[in-house]
């Protein structure tokens, strides 16, 4: 029998799941909140990708800012679907390989990526899918890349 979450677990999930991405603290807890085989994300311009590249997004995020930091704001749940505001900050001292606009060198500035995330689990209470908005120009700007 599966174990049914209630909604304030689901948040815990989501909320823990997020700080060891942005941390990178603890790799193998971090994938147990996620469907690794399985899980898709959808973001902005098109962007689609699987557990990995969302991995391979948030190292990218780690190397090129420090003093990060995630924030949820306010969190709306329905069934197995979550949507939520999300701020990840950080100051930008090295380069960022996975900007929406390809590599940037850092500008020493804080910068806050801020989001809208829809998130759906799976009945393990796993993430399995995720869909993120954006103001991409917004982030560019912050980069030091408005008119790139």
């Amino acid at each position: 029998m599966t174990k049914q979450f209630t909604r304030d677990e689901l948040v815990a999930r989501l909320v823990r799941a997020g700080e060891l991405e942005v941390s990178g603290e603890d790799p193998a807890e971090a994938a147990t909140y996620f469907d690794t085989d399985n899980f898709r994300f959808h973001g902005p311009d098109g962007f689609e990708s699987d557990f990995a590249g969302l991995n391979s997004y948030f190292a990218a995020v780690r190397e090129a800012f420090d003093d990060r930091l995630i924030r949820r704001g306010i969190v709306v749940a329905e069934g197995d679907h979550m949507a939520c505001q999300t701020w990840i900050e950080g100051t930008f001292v090295r380069e960022f390989t996975q900007s929406p606009a390809g590599p940037l060198p850092p500008n020493g500035e804080r910068v806050v990526f801020d989001l809208i995330n829809i998130f759906r689990f799976d009945d393990q209470g796993r993430l399995i899918e995720e869909w993120v908005r954006t103001d991409n120009r917004a982030v560019l700007r912050q980069l030091g890349a408005e008119g790139k």
